[in-house]
C-alpha cells in the first residue's frame, strides 16, 4: 500500500496552514482491500502460532479457530459500520477519539502503538528463528551450534530480529514503502504455498488408515478440555487484527462505504477456513520421529506414545515447517520462504503504523512533541520510527515469543473493547452518519463482542502459565506484567504530561483576551457562562445567592465564536461587544457585595470554552442557562449540544438553569427527591437560594396509588434525610405524594412555587440523557424556573464519562 500521500499530509500538516486539505487518492478496488485483509490476518501469525497453540487445545484447535472467527466477527461488524462512515486513516484510535471522552481517546493511542509494537516484534522474533533454521537446513548446522565460537542458536534468532527491525526502520525512514499491488502478490504466495501445504497435508492424513486416531484418541479430541479451546483461542486471536489494518487504508478505497464493509467480511469468509485446514493438516499430516521429539521443548516418550498435537506444541513456532519437512516436497525451504515473506511483509506494515500511530499522538500533543517532527530531506516522522524501532527491539530481544503474541493479543483485545463501545456510543452521539452499513439487532453484538473478549482474557494468560518469572510456565504471567506496566506507565504519562498539553492545546483554541480579575480569598467559585444579555440577570441572582450563602466567588465568562475556518485571531474584532455584556453581568454581582471576576475567550467551540476554564481554574461549579423552548429533532441532543458536552464532560458540579419568568427572588422552592448524590446537591442549592433570600422549601417524594406500606415508610425516610440536609435556619416542609404518573405530578406541583431544583437520576448506560428522563422531563413541561443540578463524583463521574 503506498502511503506517499500521507507523508505529504503529515508534512504539510506541520505548516499551520488550515487552508488546504489534502486526501488520499482514491483507487483501490474491493479486491485490493480485502487481499490487504487476507495478508494481515494469514501474517506471520499462521506460521508462528500454529504450533503453539495446537499444544495448548489440542486437535480442537480446529474448533477453537472456527469459534474464534465467530468471535471476532463481533468486533469485525463494529469496524465494518465505522469504517463504511469513517473512511479515513486512523482506524480504531479515530474513531474512540471522536466518540469517548479522554482518557480513552488517548488510551485507544497509547495501546494501539504498543499493539503494533508488539505485534512486530512478534514478527521480528519469528523472522529470526525462521532464518536461523533456513540456515541450519541449509549448510547442515547441527540443532545446537556456536557460530564464531560463542554465536549460540538463541543469539543468532535475537540478533537477526534486531537487525531486521533496525533494516525496516531505516526503510521507513527512506519512506520506501511497499505498494498495494506488491502487498497482493505476497499475499498470493502466502495463499499458493499454504495450499499445497494442506492439499499434501490431507492427503497424507487420510492416506493413514488411522488417521481419526491421530484427532480423537490422543488421549481425546480436546486434551486440556474448554480452558485449552479458549487459551488457544486467545492466543491466536492476533491473527485476527486484519480488519484493523483493512480501515486504516480507506481513504484509498473506491466507493468505500461499500466496500470496506465487503473486505472485511470477505477476508474473514478466507482466512477461517484456511486456519482451520492447516490445523487439520499439520496434527492430521505430522508423523512423530526419534529427531522431531528431542527438538520439541518439554517432549519426551517414544515415538509411538508423543501425540502428534503436544510434538507441535513442543516444536512452537518451527511446528508447521517441520511438518512440512515430513511430507511436503522441499516443505521445510517452502514454509520458511513463505514465512520469511509474510515476517517482513509484516514488518513493514507494522513498523509503519507503530511510528504512524506514535507520530498521530505528538501532533495531538499527547505525546511529547518531537514525536511530529518531519524529517527536512526524507519528510517521514524520524523521531517517531526511532523510539518505535527502540520499542520492538527491546521487546523482541527480551521476552519468549510466546508472552510477544499474548501481550500483542491483551493490547488489541482492550482496543477492540474500546471500538465495539464506540459503535454504540456512535448511534446516539452521531446518529446522522451516513451509514452504508449498519450493525443489525444493537446494541447486542458489540455487547457481545465485549463480553467475548473479556472472557478470552483470563483463559489466555491461565493457560500460557502464571508461574512467577521468566521461564516455562510464566509466559502468561510475563504477558500479564508487561501490559500492566504499559498501562501504567501510560496513565503517567497521560495525567503527567498529555492532559495538561491538552489543556495549553484548548487554551490555544480558546484563548483567554480579557480577564478581569478581582483578589478573593473564597475556596469555592462558580463559572456563569453568558451568552445571551436577557438571562445574564436571573442567571446572576441565582449564582449571588450560591455564592453569597457558601462564602463563594464567581467567575462570569463571555465568549467570541468564530467558525472553523476562520483564524482565532479573527475573533478579536467582536470582543467591544461582549465586553458589554460581561460589565452587566458583573455589576449584578458587585451590588450584592459578592466577589466576582470576569474573562472573555475567543474559540471555535462554546463547550470547549466553558470545559476549559473550568480546567484552568479548578472551578467548583458552572451554572448555565437553557431556554428549554425548542426541543431538537437530532437524537443525539437533549438540552442543547453545548449544554449537553457540559454537562457530561465537566470535572465539577453542574447546574443548568431553564430561564423562567423574571419575577425577581425566590419566596417558594420546590425540592422533588428520590435521593442520592445528585438530590443531595439539589439540597444544597436550595439551602443557600433558601438562606439568601428567606425562602420557604418544600420536598417531596412521589409515590404510585398501589405503593405498600413499607413503599410508603421508605419513601418517607428519603424525605426524612433530605430535610436533614439543610440548615437549621432554613423552613422545610415534606410531603409525600401519590400520583399515578411521576412527573405529571411534579409538574403539577412546580406551579405553586417559584422555583424547582431537582437532581439528575440514575439511567441506563444506552439510553441517551444528560440529567435523567425525570428531571429533563419536568423543565420541558414546567412553565416556572427550573435548575437541574448533577454532582460531579469524581472517579465515578470519571468512569461514567469514559463510557460515553
Amino acid at each position: 500500500m503506498d502511503h506517499s500521500s500521507t507523508e505529504a499530509e503529515a508534512g504539510g500538516g506541520s505548516t499551520g496552514d488550515g487552508s488546504v486539505e489534502t486526501e488520499l487518492s482514491r483507487d483501490m478496488s474491493l479486491f485490493d482491500i480485502t487481499f490487504i485483509g487476507v495478508g494481515a490476518m494469514i501474517g506471520a501469525g499462521v506460521f508462528a502460532l500454529t504450533g503453539f497453540a495446537a499444544g495448548i487445545a489440542g486437535p480442537a484447535l480446529t474448533i477453537a479457530f472456527i469459534i474464534n472467527g465467530f468471535v471476532a466477527m463481533f468486533t469485525a461488524v463494529s469496524y465494518a459500520e465505522l469504517g463504511a462512515a469513517f473512511p479515513e486513516a486512523g482506524g480504531g484510535y479515530l474513531w474512540v477519539k471522536e466518540a469517548l471522552v479522554d482518557p480513552n481517546g488517548f488510551y485507544a493511542g497509547w495501546m494501539s502503538w504498543f499493539a503494533h509494537a508488539v505485534a512486530c516484534a512478534l514478527y521480528a522474533v519469528t523472522f529470526g528463528t525462521f532464518f536461523v533454521e533456513f540456515l541450519r537446513i541449509g549448510f547442515g548446522l547441527p540443532t545446537e551450534f556456536a557460530l564464531l565460537g560463542f554465536i549460540t542458536p538463541i543469539m543468532a534468532e535475537k540478533g537477526l530480529a534486531a537487525l531486521v527491525v533496525v533494516a525496516f526502520a531505516y526503510i521507513n525512514f527512506r519512506g520506501a514503502e511497499e505498494t498495494g499491488k506488491a502487498g497482493v502478490i505476497v499475499t498470493g504466495i502466502k495463499v499458493v504455498i499454504l495450499g499445497i501445504f494442506v492439499a499434501f497435508g490431507l492427503t497424507t492424513t487420510f492416506n493413514n488408515p488411522n488417521w481419526t486416531a491421530k484427532f480423537l484418541d490422543s488421549p481425546s479430541f480436546a486434551p486440556n478440555g474448554f480452558i485449552g479451546i479458549v487459551g488457544a483461542m486467545g492466543f491466536t486471536y492476533i491473527a485476527f487484527e486484519g480488519y484493523e489494518i483493512i480501515v486504516q487504508s480507506g481513504e484509498e478505497v473506491v466507493n468505500p462505504g461499500k466496500n470496506v464493509p465487503k473486505a472485511v467480511f470477505y477476508s474473514m469468509a478466507i482466512v477461517v477456513p484456511i486456519y482451520v485446514l492447516v490445523a487439520f493438516a499439520a496434527i492430521g499430516g505430522i508423523t512423530p520421529t526419534a529427531d522431531l521429539i528431542s527438538k520439541a521443548a518439554g517432549v519426551s516418550g517414544s515415538a509411538a506414545s508423543v501425540p502428534t498435537w503436544e510434538l507441535l506444541g513442543g516444536l512452537g513456532e518451527l511446528g508447521i515447517i517441520e511438518a512440512a519437512g515430513q511430507f511436503v516436497p522441499y516443505g521445510a525451504f517452502l514454509l520458511l520462504f513463505a514465512g520469511l515473506a509474510a515476517t517482513m511483509s509484516a514488518l513493514n506494515a507494522t513498523v509503519y503504523s507503530s511510528s504512524r500511530v506514535s507520530f498521530a499522538m505528538g501532533r495531538d500533543r499527547a505525546l511529547p512533541a518531537f514525536f511530529d517532527r518531519i524529517h527536512p530531506d526524507k519528510r517521514t516522522p524520524h523521531w517517531a520510527i526511532l523510539l518505535s524501532g527502540i520499542l520492538i527491539i527491546l521487546m523482541a530481544i527480551s521476552l519468549p515469543i510466546e508472552s510477544v503474541a499474548a501481550s500483542a493479543d491483551l493490547m488489541f483485545i482492550l482496543l477492540f473493547v474500546q471500538v465495539n463501545w464506540t459503535v454504540i456510543r456512535m448511534r446516539q452521539t452521531h446518529p446522522d452518519l451516513p451509514r452504508t452499513y449498519k450493525v443489525p439487532y444493537m446494541p447486542w453484538p458489540p455487547l457481545i463482542g465485549i463480553g467475548l473478549q473479556f472472557l478470552l482474557t483470563p483463559f489466555l494468560v491461565y493457560e500460557l502459565g502464571l508461574k512467577p518469572g521468566i521461564g516455562p510456565g510464566s509466559e502468561g504471567f510475563v504477558a500479564l506484567i508487561t501490559t500492566a506496566v504499559w498501562m501504567i506507565i501510560g496513565l503517567g504519562v497521560y495525567y503527567g504530561y498529555s492532559k495538561q498539553k491538552e489543556a495549553e492545546q484548548m487554551e490555544e483554541e480558546t484563548p483567554t483576551v480579557v480577564t478581569e480579575r478581582v483578589p478573593s480569598e473564597a475556596d469555592n467559585q462558580i463559572v456563569v457562562p453568558i451568552a445571551n444579555p436577557e438571562s445574564a440577570p436571573q442567571l446572576m441572582r441565582t449564582a449571588t445567592d450560591i455564592a453569597r450563602d457558601r462564602n463563594g466567588e464567581i467567575l462570569v465568562m463571555s465568549i467570541v465564536t468564530v467558525p472553523q475556518q476562520t483564524p482565532l485571531s479573527e475573533g478579536r474584532k467582536f470582543i467591544d461587544d461582549q465586553r458589554n455584556v460581561l460589565d452587566e453581568a458583573m455589576a449584578i454581582a458587585e451590588d450584592e457585595d459578592v466577589p466576582v471576576s470576569g474573562t472573555i475567550r475567543i474559540g471555535h467551540d462554546v463547550s470547549k470554552a466553558i470545559l476549559n476554564t473550568v480546567e484552568q481554574y479548578d472551578s467548583d461549579a458552572v451554572l448555565m442557562g437553557w431556554k428549554g423552548q425548542h426541543k431538537s429533532q437530532r437524537r443525539d441532543i437533549v438540552l442543547g449540544s453545548n449544554v449537553d458536552e457540559v454537562v457530561q464532560n465537566a470535572d465539577c458540579d453542574v447546574l443548568v438553569e431553564r430561564i423562567g419568568p423574571d419575577e425577581g427572588a425566590a419566596e417558594s422552592i420546590l425540592v422533588p427527591t428520590a435521593g442520592g448524590p445528585h438530590a443531595e446537591l439539589a439540597a444544597e442549592v436550595a439551602d443557600n437560594i433558601a438562606r439568601s433570600n428567606g425562602a420557604t422549601v418544600e420536598v417531596i417524594h412521589v409515590v404510585g396509588p398501589d405503593a405498600s406500606e413499607s413503599e410508603r415508610a421508605n419513601a418517607q425516610t428519603v424525605l426524612d434525610e433530605a430535610k436533614d440536609d439543610f440548615s437549621e435556619g432554613t423552613t422545610v416542609t415534606t410531603e409525600l405524594l401519590t400520583g399515578d404518573d411521576v412527573i405529571d405530578t411534579i409538574v403539577e406541583r412546580t406551579g405553586e412555587h417559584d422555583l424547582t431544583i431537582i437532581g439528575a437520576t440514575r439511567e441506563g448506560l444506552l439510553q441517551q440523557f444528560v440529567f435523567g428522563a425525570l428531571p429533563e422531563q419536568v423543565g420541558w413541561r414546567s412553565k416556572s424556573t427550573i435548575i437541574m443540578a448533577k454532582r460531579n463524583l469524581g472517579i465515578t463521574s470519571r468512569l461514567s464519562r469514559w463510557l460515553r
